[in-house]
């Protein structure tokens, strides 16, 4: 199973899947981990400022055509993840996610080691409060 954390650093799981400019990829077999891999994630900063965050219609933000192909292009190096766990995100994204079969989980203020040992253990607690 591979697991996709959501970061700046490799280290610290990041708030704002969105901002994030990294994803840590963590291979694990039978329980325990295998490999590690950081990879380089589009986010906010690498779309043209000129370009609307607003919702189209729909009535909510992040659901809009262009919005969606942002978030398609953020998960891109992903794709082979069946998990992703970041601190929070907006709706849009986490719809975006939750469509390509991947499981999310958004914890708070924890490491990317100390939720990687409890996702192991079974014992990590996804934070719905944390979309937004």
């Amino acid at each position: 199973m591979k697991i996709a954390f959501v970061t700046d650093d490799g280290i610290a799981i990041s708030s704002h899947f969105g901002r994030a400019g990294k994803y840590l990829v963590v291979n694990t077999d039978n329980g325990k981990e295998i490999g590690r891999e950081l990879k380089n994630k589009l986010g906010h900063q690498h779309f043209s400022q000129g370009e609307s965050h607003h919702e189209h219609g729909s009535g909510q933000h992040g659901f809009d055509p262009a919005s969606q192909s942002r978030h398609a292009g953020m998960l891109e190096p992903i794709m082979d993840c069946e998990v992703v766990i970041c601190g929070g995100m907006g709706q849009g994204a986490y719809a975006s996610i939750v469509a390509t079969g991947k499981k999310v989980m958004m914890v708070n203020d924890l490491s990317i080691n100390e939720a990687l040992d409890a996702f192991l253990k079974n014992e990590l607690r996804s934070s719905e409060n944390l979309v937004h």
